[in-house]
């Protein structure tokens, strides 16, 4: 996947996500008499500028060099002369509630596009892996809770679970502060049980990885034979050669007997080239590939784009087809906006406690990164991945850091106690710490891109 498809695919999900947030101050500001001097998605020098009369305002709408963020520019008495007639319509002199209204409506809109993408999602329906356990690692935390090969996990606590995705999700949301969980499985006869598994003071997220591998836990698979059932498009397969059909008979000299030992030895691969040996109408042919490298839950992989040719039955036996209609998807994106809502706030919490390692936050390479995965996999998966975007940055928004909405709302609400708003001094020093709590947390997320990339 090339370095120009992850960097499109992330400047669309930062236009789509920045530009939800900015319109949020911007409609709830003009709904409230503010007068709107300036919409730009981006900072920086402008590429794009046109002018458009809304009401009786003019406003200048803009798309900037910079694709990080954006702004809404405002009537302020803070920021510039204002005109005697036009002073009802500055952002300065209107009511703390509308004020408080029009700061807090962006992270509002973000988590409003949340339950809209999460919406479509199970309206438009996925197909997801079914939650099916497989060799537990020796004397592990899976292992010693007695968990079989091809248990199917039915809940977590009482969470329901539907996907292996989903069991790792819930994982993380019941067992972040350690303790013991019950889950409710189904074993491969049918027999439901319940298995106690102690994390005791296990702290999952302590550093990257798989929370599911570091407990032991491995996804169940069967034993394969090495035919390639498709490409995919524009992978590095498909650019070397491979099609469907094609019999992997080696890969770097060594043979391969199933489908499992293929994704282990590319996975596992240090080479920048792999040699394939495959078998194709009863000739073998040599193909080199040159696999690519993603993130994927936290753990860098390689791939070379094929997937496995299934036998008859056998994917209505590892998936399932989650879909609703539009009433009953409605209260699910709620809840799920919600869910990953709380579980941001508290793994943010867990940080700054330090009970969680700083190296699960990601910068902007690693997010363009998954932006471009997630739209090569699929639409659906693409919307997925801009939820949960949207959450994230809806709580960011939120927390009381000086320059961030939050920043402002806690201003407000001092004034609200104080019945005058802060002093301009107050003010600037908290914007100080604010730039300086935000550089060091960019200088964070950086830090571990660039680690990322040098493993």
């Amino acid at each position: 996947m090339s370095v120009l498809h992850n960097i499109f695919f992330f400047i669309v999900a930062i236009g789509v996500l920045v530009t939800f947030h900015e319109f949020g101050h911007y409609w709830v500001a003009r709904k409230m008499g503010v007068r709107v001097l300036r919409f730009s998605v981006g900072f920086g020098k402008p590429l794009f500028t046109w002018v458009r009369t809304v009401g009786k305002d003019e406003i200048e709408y803009v798309i900037a060099a910079i694709p990080l963020g954006g702004y809404v520019k405002m009537l302020d008495e803070r920021e510039g002369d204002v005109k005697e007639e036009d002073r009802k319509f500055a952002f300065n002199n209107k009511p703390l509630p509308q004020r408080a209204a029009i700061v807090a409506a962006g992270p509002v809109f973000n988590f409003i596009l949340a339950i809209i993408f999460y919406w479509f999602i199970f309206v438009l329906g996925v197909t997801v892996d079914r939650p099916l356990i497989g060799p537990p690692q020796a004397n592990s935390i899976a292992d010693i809770a007695g968990f079989s090969v091809k248990d199917e996990i039915l809940k977590v606590q009482d969470v329901e679970i539907k996907s292996w995705n989903a069991f790792r999700l819930a994982i993380l949301e019941q067992g972040l502060d350690g303790g013991s969980l019950d889950i409710l499985v189904k074993d491969k006869d049918g027999t439901r049980y319940t298995r106690s598994m102690e994390l005791g003071e296990t702290k999952l997220l302590d550093d990257e990885g798989d929370i599911l591998t570091k407990l032991g836990f491995s996804q169940w698979w069967p034993d394969l034979p090495p035919e390639i059932g498709g490409v995919i498009d524009g992978g590095a397969a498909e650019k070397a050669g491979m099609q469907a059909g094609d019999i992997i008979r080696l890969v770097n000299n060594e043979p391969v007997e199933d489908w499992r030992t293929i994704v282990e030895m590319i996975k596992s691969s240090n080479e920048k080239t792999m040699h394939f040996v495959i078998e194709r109408s009863g000739e073998n042919k040599e193909i080199i590939v040159t696999p690519e490298v993603s993130e994927i839950n936290g753990e860098r992989r390689k791939y070379v784009g094929i997937y496995q040719k299934y036998p008859e039955g056998l994917k209505d036996e590892l998936q399932v087809r989650l879909e609703y209609n539009v009433f009953e998807a409605l209260p699910l994106a709620l809840k799920k906006t919600w869910d990953m809502s709380s579980l941001t706030l508290r793994v943010l919490w867990k940080m700054v406690a330090g009970e969680a390692s700083l190296k699960n936050i990601s910068g902007p390479v690693t997010i363009a990164t998954y932006a471009g995965v997630t739209a090569n996999i699929g639409l659906t998966t693409f919307i997925g991945f801009l939820a949960v975007i949207s959450v994230s940055l809806g709580v960011l928004n939120l927390l009381p850091i000086p320059i961030l909405d939050g920043g402002h709302l806690f201003y407000y609400l001092i004034e609200a106690i104080k019945g005058s708003p802060v002093s301009e001094a107050f003010e600037m020093r908290g914007q100080q710490i604010g730039i300086a709590l935000l550089a060091m947390l960019m200088f964070i997320a950086l830090f571990n891109d660039l680690q990322r990339l040098l493993q």
